[in-house]
């Protein structure tokens, strides 16, 4: 893939529809081509949520019909992280049918998957509003698909975390298993200053955190913490520049608890890795006189 920048959502966006239009065979559709509508016939289409979303990758999505030889034009009706009713039109599409066709699926697989995350996403930082607390991603996305994926979250209300391996020196549990333990972390933390990188540390109980504290890294992960012991662990860092994130297994049911306790952050590896579609659906208008 000719990606120059693996975070820029529009450039990965291109060169991913243009292989999920190959795979698709977007411009092999017998069933079109027996129509006899790719150049001749012109529609208008409704872009229309059949639930309530948060709307995410409207414009990234639209990609598809500039990639198409017909002429599709997309008109965009919302803005970008917009909650919306079911029922709500967000785009209308205009242009010859059978192009239409064509990028229908890849168009709606896109959107819909960019709009459940940032729905999601949305329902974890409501849940949260009060505490203040923020709301992070994770690596946990679909392979290829990571700028889009952590551009919907941001759409959603949410925190992007680290990008990719290069972004931040995040030392967790098997690290610490490869170096003996937490307690050769020292000379790690050492060597990692060195390089200028952020520096995080996961740890899972008090005893961890009361040995990695004086080595001052950046943030701390508290994995699969109870709640006494994420308020123990807010206590302990008191006035500490260390960032403080909560992490595993935290769903909508579980999250605020875990926010009231005084942590920086919550990361939400099913924001991307669990996430439902949105159900978007294309409503097909075929004289240009009849009123939208």
């Amino acid at each position: 893939m000719g990606i120059k920048d693996w975070t820029n959502p529009y450039q990965v966006a291109e060169e991913l529809i243009k292989k999920a239009l190959l795979e698709d065979a977007a411009l092999e559709d017998a069933a079109s081509e027996a129509l006899d509508v790719s150049g001749n016939v012109f529609v208008k289409c409704h872009v229309r949520t059949r639930e309530d979303i948060v709307v995410a990758g409207i414009n990234l999505s639209a990609i598809v019909f500039s990639l198409l030889p017909g002429e599709v034009k997309v008109e965009v009706l919302v803005s970008e992280g917009q909650k919306t009713k079911a029922g709500t039109i967000i785009a209308t599409l205009c242009g010859p049918a059978g192009y239409v066709l064509s990028g229908e699926r890849v168009f709606l697989n896109i959107l819909g998957r960019l709009c459940g995350i940032a729905t999601m996403t949305s329902e974890f930082v409501n849940l949260c509003a009060e505490t203040g607390v923020e709301i992070l991603d994770t690596r946990k996305t679909t392979p290829g698909m990571r700028a889009l994926e952590k551009y919907a979250v941001r759409m959603g209300g949410g925190v992007n975390h680290r990008f990719s391996l290069a972004d931040m020196a995040m030392l967790k549990d098997n690290h610490l298993a490869a170096i003996g333990g937490v307690s050769n972390l020292k000379q790690v933390i050492l060597r990692l200053r060195e390089k200028n990188i952020p520096i995080e540390v996961e740890v899972d109980s008090i005893d961890q955190l009361r040995f990695v504290l004086p080595l001052m890294p950046d943030r701390i992960l508290l994995d699969n913490m109870s709640l006494s012991d994420l308020q123990e662990a807010v206590s302990l860092t008191g006035d500490l520049d260390i960032y403080l994130e909560a992490s595993g297994g935290i769903n909508l049911f579980t999250v605020k608890a875990v926010a009231e306790t005084g942590v920086d952050g919550i990361s939400v590896g099913m924001l991307t890795h669990s996430v439902k579609s949105s159900d978007i659906g294309l409503d097909w208008f075929y004289d240009f006189d009849q009123e939208f």
